[in-house]
């Protein structure tokens, strides 16, 4: 595989630390009990040393590139090395630009607004809609879900050799998937994709709050992932990558920090002089928060090391994959299989039980937040359920029988912050609410199954 685990005796750390450790929530079944987050696929926490590390520059806030002032030097200073501190992180190549941009969709949006002429795209129907949807302009091959990490491999081979005409091609892969967690091989499908012409983006979303992303050593073009999920609230995210594409097109945005030079013409118009760094795609006052949220976060990350961190979620992925497989009524999914290596991403469903009635459950009765649906994945998911793509799950719709198929899934997921406790929990109330049921009627409100306290 593309990425490498740690060895199963290596010693396993102690969780992070994390915001909202000690946020209780209240229960329908009365009183309160302490927030299992369980949903880290969807945000995870912000590390306590992003949040101390935001607070102590928040007194100096000012504004980035656009001011002489000891402030806004300062800011531009942070904002600059907060960069350098990604690209770091990433183990960029010294000629690769590191872009922030909002979050990973965004930066996929960039990226395909900066295909060049004719470029073709190519994507399996497993990725999350950030990196199916965003290649309107282009020509794109939807590849079908492969089984094995080597058939993805040869799938996109194929795709690639026989794609006419022979121009330029682009493939999109995510790292980890955001529904299974199994880990795709990366370094495999860029190796076939440059043999063939392509370049290659990687969807790291999922991997890098996970594993250890080198740009080098996977050999992508460009790798992609957003802030929140990596313990880094603020709306902030990353393209790092190769700079000819992205200093050939257009900006993404128009407007100041993007331009070098604008002049008036004598006919009336404006002639623009582009930047070729990363600014020519920042346009705007830059989110500095976000970005040195980001940084902050490779930091912790990178000295907490990694080998510990995924010996400690490879305890916890084991732990909760025993735990499920001791209750018959619950499938998990994967489209690898049981062995495959993953990430703390696990999604199932459970014989007898509407999905979203389930995590309601889960959330109402016990506390906990895991996240139930088609994760913005939808080809995938129904694959894995075998659902029909015109059904639509919802909470108020009649729970499946034993033996028929669900029409969503659950997803639990977790990561550095987690602690046994959370897991534990999880799933002593997945056993109980199989065994016993629910304590409570559910119904549908806005889109979402709460517990229903009009009776």
């Amino acid at each position: 595989m593309s990425v490498s685990t740690a060895a199963v005796d290596q010693s396993v750390c102690a969780p992070l630390p994390v915001l909202g450790r000690d946020v209780t929530v209240p229960l329908v079944t009365g009183g309160e009990v302490a927030y299992a987050a369980l949903d880290y696929a969807a945000s995870a926490p912000a590390l306590q040393r992003v949040w101390d590390d935001v607070a102590a520059y928040a007194p100096y806030y000012g504004s980035v590139h656009r001011g002489a002032g000891y402030l806004s030097q300062l800011s531009t200073d942070l904002f600059e090395n907060a960069r350098q501190t990604v690209a770091e992180f990433l183990d960029c190549r010294e000629s690769d630009q590191v872009v922030f941009t909002r979050s990973t969709t965004d930066s996929l949006n960039l990226l395909a607004a900066a295909l060049p002429a004719g470029c073709r795209v190519f994507v399996f129907e497993t990725e999350h809609h950030a990196s199916l949807l965003p290649w309107t302009n282009a020509q794109v091959t939807y590849l079908d879900a492969p089984r094995t990490p080597d058939e993805a491999v040869a799938t996109l081979e194929r795709a690639l050799a026989d794609r006419d005409p022979y121009g330029p091609a682009l493939v999109c892969v995510t790292g980890a998937s955001n529904v299974t967690g199994e880990l795709w091989p990366v370094r495999e499908l860029a190796a076939a994709s440059h043999a063939h012409g392509a370049r290659i983006v990687l969807d790291a979303a999922q991997l890098a709050p996970h594993h250890p992303v080198s740009v080098r050593e996977l050999d992508v073009d460009w790798v992609a992932f957003s802030g929140h999920k990596l313990y880094a609230p603020f709306g902030s995210g990353v393209l790092a990558g190769r700079a000819d594409w992205l200093r050939e097109a257009e900006p993404y945005l128009a407007g100041g920090g993007a331009s070098r030079r604008v002049t008036r013409r004598q006919d009336g118009g404006v002639d623009v002089e582009w930047h070729e760094t990363a600014a020519r795609h920042e346009a705007g006052s830059p989110n500095v928060i976000g970005a040195y949220a980001i940084a902050s976060a490779c930091k912790a990350l990178t000295e907490a090391g990694f080998d510990s961190l995924v010996a400690r979620e490879r305890h916890l992925i084991e732990k909760v994959r025993t735990g499920l497989a001791e209750v018959p009524e619950v499938r998990v999914l994967s489209l690898f299989g049981d062995d495959a290596p993953r990430v703390g991403v696990i999604s199932f469903v459970v014989d007898g039980w509407n999905s979203s009635h389930f995590a309601a459950a889960l959330s109402a009765e016990y506390g906990i937040g895991v996240r139930d649906g088609l994760f913005c994945a939808h080809p995938l998911v129904r694959t894995l359920l075998g659902s029909d793509p015109q059904t639509q799950g919802e909470c108020g719709a009649p729970e499946a029988a034993p033996g028929e198929k669900s029409l969503n899934a659950i997803r639990v997921s977790f990561g550095a912050g987690t602690p046994d406790e959370h897991v534990e929990r999880f799933l002593g109330a997945v056993k109980e609410l199989v065994r016993d049921g629910a304590r409570w009627n559910y119904r549908t409100e806005d889109g979402r199954c709460v517990p229903d306290t009009s009776a």
